[in-house]
């Protein structure tokens, strides 16, 4: 089934796109591979970038979009990734990167084309346990900036996962959400009030 990816906001695109054509914003990049890439780079698969700031005992907080990230390809695979965030004029550029997350979003975007049942893509942050799933969602014609995890929709564990969580499988959210929370949820000190 193929795979939605949710339209940018075009200033998104655009700040990217001018950020990729000024010579001072690649170089200053810490993207090696951005910088020694041969050929023309180009932004492509736009994801929203949803962050979970708290999983309580209770199960899922809403998300808040953080940003989009866009993957960068020089010849027939992603080099390195592209940030945008909003701020108070609007959506701009705020840094490129490299490293195992980009490797392991198009690994899971590739393993997600393959499922049975048509999905839309979004990333989903978990900064509490420094972990970052390809959220599948559901409503493929949902706003792409909005909305959080349905219990049927899909978490792919990036690489790489907290110990323990295996990467590259699809979760369903009702599964995934209670190791999380489990995780997430700190643990009383000795002689503490429970």
């Amino acid at each position: 089934m193929p795979l939605h990816v949710p339209p940018a906001p075009a200033p998104a695109l655009r700040s990217v796109l001018t950020a990729l054509g000024s010579p001072t914003a690649v170089r200053e990049a810490r993207t090696p591979s951005l910088r020694a890439a041969q050929g023309p780079a180009t932004p492509e698969l736009p994801l929203p970038v949803h962050v979970l700031d708290r999983i309580t005992a209770q199960g899922l907080s809403a998300t808040r979009l953080a940003g989009w990230r866009f993957l960068i390809r020089c010849g027939d695979s992603a080099v390195a990734a592209a940030d945008t965030m909003l701020t108070p004029d609007g959506w701009a550029f705020s840094h490129f990167f490299e490293g195992p997350y980009v490797a392991s979003t198009e690994r899971a975007l590739q393993q997600a084309e393959a499922l049975q049942q048509p999905y839309q893509a979004r990333l989903l942050s978990v900064p509490g346990l420094y972990m970052l799933t390809l959220w599948l969602h559901g409503d493929c014609s949902g706003d792409g900036s909005e909305g959080h995890p349905a219990a049927t929709d899909l978490l792919v564990p990036l690489a790489p996962a907290p110990p323990g969580i295996p990467t590259h499988r699809p979760f369903p959210v009702a599964e995934l959400l209670p190791v999380l929370t489990h995780r997430a949820t700190p643990l009383p000190l000795l002689g503490s009030p429970a």
